[in-house]
């Protein structure tokens, strides 16, 4: 199986296919490697692509170590992924706690990525801090889950969370395969990223003043039932100055695979217009 070694040794399993411009895909924290497939398939006719499982996700390895999650180390095994497999520049498509990440690599390492899409992208991220420490304190309280319940079950509960019912009702097939794997997880893993990533990671308004100069073209992606998320899509749009914003009806949180063809030809646009150069063909008004 291939693997990467991340910077601090971490073994990150990964799969590519595909010859051109790379993509790089970086899954959520219900996801792995395999969430990808619908967007793998489509993209992988005119591009490298490339997915993997962050640590904590199997074939990843999965460190006990709680030091061994954050979100700094979950941008650096971006980098590390893309160096170890010798890409220079890559679009980066993140979905949710991928999204985050996505977005840092875009606003640390802006010379690495052609674009940057950062779909389901705010979850606990507010400008009321109280509203902040409440997700954080459900983060906490997930991870707990994660540790004490029997990890079917957990997972299971988790997956059914509301932002992902339109998902479950309009996709049988295709929610029952997403909680498949989601069960298919390490409880350890899910534990500390929760624990570790989630409940610590900074808020988009946290990273204002560094959004105001994102230079990367960026495209926004939401659902509009995600409620986790619509606001803060919204604050991404009116934030980076080289944000596009598609907001997909009726769908929710695991957008990828709900609605993977509109999806798929939202990123193909951003993509073709990076690659042209024209994705910012006019300075927007002050």
């Amino acid at each position: 199986m291939p693997h990467i070694a991340a910077r601090d040794g971490t073994r990150l399993f990964y799969e590519e296919v595909g010859q051109g411009s790379a993509v790089v895909f970086v899954h959520e924290y219900a996801g792995d490697y395999r969430t990808w497939e619908p967007q793998m398939r489509h993209f992988a006719r005119s591009h490298r692509c490339v997915t993997y499982s962050q640590r904590g996700y199997p074939p990843s390895d999965v460190p006990t170590d709680p030091t061994r999650y954050s979100q700094d180390l979950a941008v650096s095994d971006v980098i590390a992924l893309m160096d170890g497999l010798k890409i220079d520049k890559a679009h980066v498509v993140g979905h949710s706690m991928g999204a985050l990440t996505a977005l840092l690599v875009g606003i640390r390492h802006p010379g690495r990525c052609i674009s940057v899409t950062a779909a389901g992208c705010g979850y606990g991220s507010s400008p009321d801090r109280a509203i902040v420490e409440q997700g954080r304190a459900q983060s906490r309280e997930t991870a707990a889950m994660f540790e004490t319940e029997d990890f079917k079950t957990a997972a299971a509960k988790y997956a059914d969370g509301a932002t992902r019912q339109t998902h479950k009702n309009k996709d049988p097939r295709g929610f029952a395969e997403f909680a498949r794997m989601l069960a298919e997880h390490s409880p350890v893993g899910h534990a500390l990223t929760m624990r570790e990533v989630q409940a610590k990671r900074p808020t988009l308004w946290d990273l204002e003043a560094e959004l105001k100069k994102f230079s990367p073209p960026l495209l926004v992606l939401v659902g509009d039932e995600d409620a986790w998320c619509l606001d803060a899509s919204i604050y991404l749009k009116r934030t980076a100055p080289t944000a596009g914003l598609v907001v997909i009806p009726r769908s929710g949180h695991t957008i990828t695979s709900e609605e993977p063809a509109a999806f798929n030809a939202a990123v193909a646009d951003l993509i073709a217009a990076a690659e042209a150069g024209r994705w910012m063909s006019h300075r927007p008004h002050s």
